[in-house]
């Protein structure tokens, strides 16, 4: 992956993957071009999916206890 696109945060990152993706659905590209544009944008999707994977685990659920004070916390589960 390119030095720049581990600083990117998941928005910067996803804009710049539709970009990508705008690109190669409207052929502009020459085929070299489209090769390394799909690279990137595998790239892309693999940070946007680590950057999506990192806030699920921090995601935790607060479970209340009878009385209705928080009793603990539970790991998020989106199943």
């Amino acid at each position: 992956m390119s030095s720049e696109a581990p600083e990117l945060n998941f928005e910067q990152a996803l804009r710049a993957l539709e970009d990508i993706v705008h690109k190669l659905e409207s052929g502009e590209a020459p085929l070299d071009e489209s090769i390394a544009l799909y690279e990137k944008g595998n790239q892309l999707r693999a940070l946007c999916q680590q950057r999506l994977d990192a806030a699920k685990a921090r995601i935790e659920a607060i479970t209340l206890g009878p009385d209705g004070t928080p009793a603990g916390t539970t790991p998020f589960d989106a199943g």
